[in-house]
């Protein structure tokens, strides 16, 4: 119960916090206010999302289980995307804020066409929903 309760108030307040600083800023005309933040997002918020994008449930429960079941080998695969999550903040993150490119879609709309866009779109969501999605649902359903 006592987790249940941590988990509202810190979302009630990440929300109060998000809903003070943006009170007057109209963030969701535009793709650039959505998923930049109408760039005024600084370097700790970028890192701290960036870093906060990489856990998820597969992570939190299908992880800890695999390494209790197994060791601590299974921990290899989130160093080496630790490393690549530090790259491509360094290279690639300051090339497409300067560019105003804010999905990896976008980009590929941008460089080839609105075929690609769709394409990629179609199969991120497609292998969220056929390989990752089933096998949270099934991790969670386990007692």
């Amino acid at each position: 119960m006592s987790a249940f309760l941590s988990f509202i108030g810190f979302t009630l307040l990440v929300a109060g916090f998000a809903y003070y600083k943006t009170r007057n800023k109209q963030l969701s005309a535009s793709t650039e206010g959505y998923f930049l933040g109408g760039r005024s997002l600084t370097g700790i918020y970028i890192g701290s999302s960036m870093l906060l994008m990489n856990l998820s449930t597969e992570h939190l429960v299908g992880l800890n289980g695999l390494a209790f079941r197994t060791g601590f080998i299974v921990m290899a695969w989130e160093v080496i995307a630790a490393l690549t999550i530090v790259l491509f903040a360094i290279y690639f993150l300051p090339k497409y804020l300067k560019l105003g490119i804010s999905t990896i879609p976008e980009y590929l709309g941008r460089r080839f066409d609105k075929n690609t866009l769709l394409i990629t779109s179609i199969l991120f969501l497609a292998m969220y929903v056929i390989s990752l999605l089933p096998i949270v649902l099934y991790a969670i359903n386990l007692k």
